[in-house]
């Protein structure tokens, strides 16, 4: 496969557990660039886990640091970001993306999610007594959201390949 040089960023957004990290690590071998991910960039700022910061700081002191995050990485060209989760919640994230990159929706329905992230404890939006039923309500909430990117492409299959090619088609 030839290797062609990306000028705009592409960037990836969906609920947790879509696959947006393993993905993003795939593309970016693949296309020989640099990839990011806002929530380990938050993390390495804050140097300390999301979970962490949201116990300590709260969820609005979080999303200030993501928009900071998103605002630095969004000014790069060619690279692959991994956004997380709830960077849709804040529009100017959408605007701020979208100026220098391609959006794509990784989109995977809350069953296939909820069988991703069973378990898993450093997710503190999924960390009460009902993840399933949380996980069905932020993927609803976020869905329209979510809907604006400029592609939505299906990642309820574990293999991340299809996800992929159709990235790479359509960049």
């Amino acid at each position: 496969m030839t290797i062609k040089r990306i000028t705009k960023n592409i960037v990836l957004i969906g609920l947790m557990g879509s696959g947006k990290t393993m993905i993003s690590r795939a593309l970016a071998k693949r296309l020989r660039v640099e990839r990011f991910s806002t929530d380990e960039q938050v993390e390495l700022k804050e140097k300390c886990s999301v979970a962490e910061i949201v116990a300590a700081k709260g969820w609005p002191y979080f999303r200030e640091v993501e928009r900071e995050i998103v605002k630095t990485l969004a000014s790069k060209k060619g690279v692959i970001i991994d956004c997380g989760g709830g960077v849709v919640l804040d529009a100017e994230n959408f605007d701020i993306l979208r100026k220098n990159g391609i959006i794509f929706h990784l989109d995977a329905n809350p069953e296939v999610l909820y069988q991703r992230l069973k378990g898993d404890q450093s997710r503190p939006l999924i960390s009460g007594p009902t993840p399933k039923a949380r996980i069905k309500e932020i993927y609803e909430e976020r869905l329209p959201l979510y809907n604006q990117a400029d592609f939505t492409l299906d990642a309820s299959d574990p293999s991340i390949e299809g996800p992929i090619v159709e990235i790479l088609k359509k960049v």
